[in-house]
């Protein structure tokens, strides 16, 4: 299977599935609502996610680095 008719196949499983996630009522959901909790939760989401993409860049841009250090470390062997 090529990479594209993996991603259609998730896409449409995804897809699929939606409304059946969509169709209980979570009351726990509902009482943090109803007292204005929920944003806490939401932010304290939002805060890790953030950390996390900016942890990924932070290792992505030490990874270039690396590999460049180790493209001129061959080119100088050669």
């Amino acid at each position: 299977m090529n990479k594209l008719s993996k991603f259609c196949f998730t896409a449409v499983s995804v897809l699929a599935f939606l409304p059946v996630f969509g169709q209980e009522q979570v009351p726990m959901a509902d009482q943090l609502r109803s007292e204005g909790k929920i944003y806490v939760v939401v932010i304290m989401i939002l805060i890790v996610l953030a950390g996390l993409i900016f942890y990924l860049f932070l290792m992505d841009q030490k990874v270039k680095k690396l590999e460049k250090l180790v493209s001129e470390k061959k080119k100088q062997t050669k």
